[in-house]
């Protein structure tokens, strides 16, 4: 997608005019900017808000500049959004300090790989650092935010978007309905009933629920009976969000009705995987019901853990384990000795102190700069002070915006290379390896990064696990066990998240078939009690609802897991349940 940057003038041209007599500099406009791109316009003011290019209360923009091109897919870029609401919220805007111009910077930083003109982002700097800017602060903050905070105009906002603040949200949701409608969402949840007219429509989302469960209902606008079912239609949808419902009007849909035959309404057909399961007709919500959950219950057999009792694992929580604790960043720097004072580490101490004193105030470094050092100069340093610089990458990594900046790199992964890095050491320091588990566990703040590592070919997680396994033997250091057990159950839990609600594994068998090996090894061993709840846990994890002819369960019996696990000494009753799984 080509993405442009559409910049305003507030003043509406009185700051070209009156700025050199009142603040004694000339600047040529009081800028406001967005990101426009799918023929929408991004920007900040009341929160994040959408609308459709050039009809914001602001005019027409006073200069449009290409920025280049997006390959990233809309899911994501929404997604990147959604964290961005926590930082861009209606009550944290400053004219001065956190404006619509930090905001696009962001955005197209994350989008392209670079910021905006820097004469737009240094504007504010310039006219605080002048006499009379300074003074006035806060005067021209509170006049000019009847201007950043009003609303849209109703006509402005595309349809199926909210004008509320953060309206993003809302476009999240209608992009999914599109997609749905469209049969282009695989495996996701569905939830609700369609209304078809069309043929091309209702192939469609057949096709989409190729691997799922699906429900026609043909009924007719003169159908009285058809009403009755209504109720009972809607609320299997609901109950059954893995499958797909449809209701078709055969007075509006004739050529359907034609193509199945339908000579009488209400009719039901149902199908299994594409294949058809079942056919009747009548209001009878009774019945409608039972054929439901006979339909679900063949093309989804209930899996043997249904009928187990772990109540532990299942009201344990699936929140991934992170590390977001700062050190003392001047104590940290001086570890790092003349590599401190590189312009990127500093940059990035600025930006982590910035943050930990307020969030809003906190303007992302040049991030495609910080990814070159860490992945070459950084690497080149003596091993035990290599630390630290992945230390202060690591708290960096907290904040949603840099995490998910790094989780969709165009390029070499920046974090794949620290990994491996590690990986490839024969006598890696324990600190070095601690740092690394806990950067690791830091990229789950962003789902970006969930996404990216529960895909099956991910080269990432694979290296990860490999991380996992070798750190686990560290006999001589509980923390870098506990440490790595969190991670793999961080890695477990997304697995499981998938498997349980998308029908499908994220991590490949062969990656979970390692992880669980090394977990298994290390449960009958381990003395520390935070080491051994966290690999129960993950162990649970990549066994719980596993396909039963699977890898993992086949490495389970062929290990004798459930002896080993019956003889943990830590831990019992969760480690009993982890043995009943297998």
């Amino acid at each position: 997608m080509d993405v442009q940057l559409y910049v305003y003038d507030l003043s509406r041209g009185m700051a070209r005019s009156m700025s050199q007599s009142f603040l004694g500099i000339q600047i040529d406009a009081v800028y406001h900017t967005a990101l426009v791109f799918n023929n929408r316009e991004y920007f900040f003011g009341q929160g994040v808000q959408v609308c459709y290019p050039g009809s914001t209360h602001h005019g027409r923009p006073m200069e449009i500049i290409p920025l280049g091109k997006t390959h990233l897919p809309m899911d994501t870029v929404l997604e990147y959004l959604e964290s961005l609401k926590q930082v861009y919220t209606p009550e944290s805007y400053d004219l001065f300090a956190h404006n619509c111009n930090n905001f696009t910077h962001d955005f197209a930083m994350f989008l392209l790989g670079t910021g905006i003109p820097a004469h737009i982002t240094n504007l504010p700097r310039r006219v605080l650092d002048t006499p009379f800017g300074a003074m006035l602060k806060s005067q021209i903050d509170q006049s000019m935010r009847s201007i950043t905070q009003a609303s849209l105009p109703p006509q402005s906002i595309p349809n199926g978007h909210s004008a509320a603040p953060n309206g993003y949200a809302s476009e999240h949701a209608a992009e999914v309905t599109a997609k749905q409608e469209s049969g282009s969402m695989n495996g996701t949840k569905f939830g609700r009933v369609f209304d078809v007219t069309q043929s091309r429509v209702l192939n469609e989302l057949l096709q989409s629920a190729s691997n799922t469960a699906a429900a026609l209902f043909f009924t007719s606008s003169t159908c009285a009976p058809c009403r009755i079912a209504y109720p009972m239609f809607d609320q299997l949808a609901q109950q059954y969000p893995q499958a797909v419902f449809i209701k078709i009007d055969i007075s509006k849909a004739q050529e359907v009705a034609m193509q199945y035959q339908i000579r009488a309404t209400p009719t039901f057909i149902t199908f299994s995987r594409s294949s058809k399961n079942d056919a009747w007709s009548g209001a009878d919500p009774n019945l409608l019901k039972a054929n439901i959950d006979h339909l679900m219950q063949f093309t989804f057999p209930p899996h043997p853990h249904a009928l187990l009792k772990t109540p532990t694992l299942q009201v344990a929580s699936l929140k991934p384990v992170t590390y977001i604790r700062t050190p003392p960043l001047d104590k940290l720097m001086t570890k790092l000795g003349p590599a401190a004072t590189q312009k990127e580490l500093l940059a990035l101490r600025s930006f982590v102190e910035t943050r930990n004193r307020d969030p809003k105030e906190a303007k992302l470094p040049d991030l495609p700069s910080v990814s070159r050092t860490l992945q070459t100069s950084i690497l080149t340093l003596p091993a035990e002070v290599r630390f630290a610089a992945f230390d202060l990458f690591r708290c960096a990594m907290i904040d949603p915006r840099v995490t998910s900046f790094f989780a969709e790199e165009s390029s070499d992964s920046t974090v794949h290379t620290l990994v491996q890095h590690v990986n490839g050491l024969n006598d890696c320091p324990h600190s070095l390896r601690l740092v690394t588990l806990h950067l690791a566990c830091n990229l789950f703040i962003s789902p970006l990064y969930v996404k990216e590592l529960m895909r099956q070919e991910s080269a990432l997680s694979a290296s990860l696990v490999q991380l996992i396994s070798s750190s686990l033997l560290d006999a001589s250091h509980p923390t870098t066990r506990v440490a790595a057990a969190s991670l793999a159950f961080n890695i477990a839990g997304a697995n499981y998240r998938i498997r349980r609600e998308q029908a499908r594994e994220g991590m490949s068998e062969s990656q979970q078939v390692e992880l669980a090996a090394s977990l298994l090894e290390t449960v009958l061993a381990e003395e520390n009690a935070d080491a051994a709840k966290a690999a129960l846990l993950a162990l649970g994890h990549l066994f719980y609802y596993a396909p039963q002819d699977g890898e993992v369960m086949d490495l389970a019996g062929a290990l004798d897991a459930r002896t080993t696990l019956r003889g943990s000494k830590l831990h019992v009753q969760l480690a009993g349940e982890v043995a009943s799984l297998v």
